[in-house]
């Protein structure tokens, strides 16, 4: 007869899996724990970098797409010139840098544009510093200088080239190279007048002129320098009505300018 096996004392089998359960597993390796240190903030050349090729793409600084924009315009080398005059030159930079200009376009004053009253944007001219015999061709991006007895309003960087940033202003001839319409002819035209240091004379005379004038458009508006100005636009922005409101119209502050918005 078969001896039957003595059982095991339950003391025996809580160690015997006290044991095993210490012991690995061969299916899942037990894995060390490890503590991996955040990665580095990003410097900032390398968030530029990241920016410029994943949003927008735009060039980099020094490559040749953003040396062409800031470069001078170029003219046939037999151009001649279209129209003439002689004035004072004046430069603006801050606080219009990066505001939009006359022309729809985001100003850079580090490109070679200027801002005149009357000329078609887009036309390209020639300045010369009569003084200093230094030339420079620039487009016209933007309307101004509206201040009397300024003809110009240089961009920083055509400042620099025409020996006017250290001066301030510059006697200089303007020569019209190539204009993208007729000089003389058509065009939107308004009246600007300012700027006011103070917000009240601007709607004075604001209000004044939308009695007097009922078929004009009168807009009242502040410059990124702080001073407020009058626009007015005629019927069908005609040089003539322009022309004859900018003769009617007297101020104790500011000036009146003839306009074109084109």
């Amino acid at each position: 007869m078969a001896r039957r096996a003595s059982p095991v004392s339950p003391v025996i089998s809580f160690i015997l899996l006290s044991i095993l359960s210490l012991l690995p597993s061969c299916g899942h390796p037990k894995q060390a724990s490890v503590k991996v240190p955040p990665p580095p903030p990003e410097s900032s050349e390398s968030t530029s970098r990241s920016e410029g090729g994943a949003k927008n793409d735009r060039p980099p600084a020094g490559s040749a797409e953003k040396n062409a924009e800031l470069a001078e315009p170029t003219i046939p080398p037999d151009a001649k010139p279209m129209a003439t005059e002689t004035g004072r030159a004046s430069w603006y930079g801050p606080p219009y840098h990066n505001r939009r200009g006359s022309n729809g376009e985001v100003y850079n004053m580090h490109a070679m544009t200027a801002a005149h009253r009357t000329l078609p944007l887009g036309t390209i001219v020639r300045v010369t510093n009569l003084k200093t015999g230094q030339t420079a061709l620039v487009r016209i991006t933007d309307r101004g200088p509206f201040i009397p007895g300024r003809i110009i309003d240089l961009s920083l960087a055509a400042a620099h080239k025409l020996d006017v940033y250290q001066p301030g202003v510059a006697d200089v001839k303007v020569e019209v190279m190539e204009a993208p319409v007729p000089i003389g002819s058509g065009g939107k035209w308004a009246v600007q007048i300012g700027g006011f240091p103070h917000e009240p004379a601007a709607t004075k005379i604001a209000d004044h002129l939308k009695r007097r004038y009922r078929t004009a458009k009168v807009l009242k508006f502040s410059s990124p320098a702080g001073d407020w100005w009058v626009r007015v636009r005629v019927l069908d922005d005609d040089r003539e009505r322009a022309g004859k409101l900018a003769a009617e119209t007297e101020t104790t502050e500011g000036a009146v300018f003839l306009v074109r918005l084109d």
